[in-house]
């Protein structure tokens, strides 16, 4: 069968295991079905996820003209403490940067490779753990704006990390730490203007990826480079597919590109 896709980050839904979903110019794909199947993928051109011209993709699935001027990738998206909805004050949208940063947020923990904090809009608990690759998550911290849990998330890394190891991550490679006590640990860390916002709940969020084998060797794929493979699916962690070749691809890093899916 043949689809055509303009690919972005994939829709997940929270089972044991995590089920994924694929844009198709028809409909989605529900792509643990392919999983030990072999894939032909193909790049056919660009489409930026913005203004929808066939133009070579900057970031974010954008072009350059786009990803400088849309509100949806203003320097706040990664780093939240820069924040100024609050104030009232305009990045590039005033009314869309309210609608985004205004609202409940959570200062998180998620074991990928190791444990890392990270901080993601209440709406978006779990995808954004999904996304990862995390196996464990839990909030510490719930605020009601952005901006507070990036000052937060600041003030964390500087005795945790924020990053993920992604070849650990997608080699199966866990940490042996305890999530909860790692949390209690950060508790006294948190600056006491913001200790009110921090979370009782220790709840911790257990996800389980459809993979069958993970590789022990990582090569990554780049469609610039390598504008057309086959392999056969081994498995689906974060937003990488798995080949049984070794090779992964990174489905979110190439938004913005139309490609051909064939198996």
């Amino acid at each position: 069968m043949y689809y055509e896709s303009v690919l972005k980050r994939m829709p997940t839904e929270l089972l044991q295991p995590v089920r994924y979903f694929l844009h198709t110019d028809e409909d989605f794909l529900i792509l643990n079905n392919l999983i030990n199947k072999k894939l032909n993928i193909k790049f056919i051109k660009y489409q930026c996820l913005s203004c929808g011209a066939d133009i070579r993709v900057f970031a974010q699935g954008m072009c350059k003209k786009c990803y400088f001027e849309s509100p949806q990738v203003g320097e706040w998206v990664m780093k939240p403490e820069l924040s100024k909805a609050h104030l009232g004050i305009e990045d590039r949208d005033l009314n869309y940067e309210q609608q985004m940063q205004l609202q409940p947020h959570v200062v998180y923990l998620a074991k990928t490779s190791d444990i890392k904090v990270g901080v993601t809009r209440q709406s978006q608990v779990p995808y954004r753990w999904i996304d990862q690759g995390a196996d464990q998550a839990v909030v510490i911290m719930k605020t009601p704006n952005r901006f507070l849990a990036g000052k937060a998330e600041v003030t964390l890394k500087k005795h945790i990390t924020d990053k993920t190891g992604w070849q650990k991550m997608l080699k199966g490679i866990k940490t042996n730490k305890d999530l909860l006590e790692v949390k209690n640990q950060m508790k006294d860390l948190i600056p006491e203007d913001l200790q009110i916002y921090w979370s009782k709940d220790d709840k911790i969020t257990e996800i389980i990826y459809p993979v069958i084998k993970y590789p022990e060797k990582i090569k990554s794929i780049n469609l610039e480079k390598t504008p057309q493979f086959e392999a056969v699916l081994t498995g689906i962690k974060g937003q990488y597919l798995l080949f049984d070749d070794g090779r992964v691809f990174n489905v979110r890093n190439h938004s913005g590109y139309v490609v051909g899916l064939e198996f």
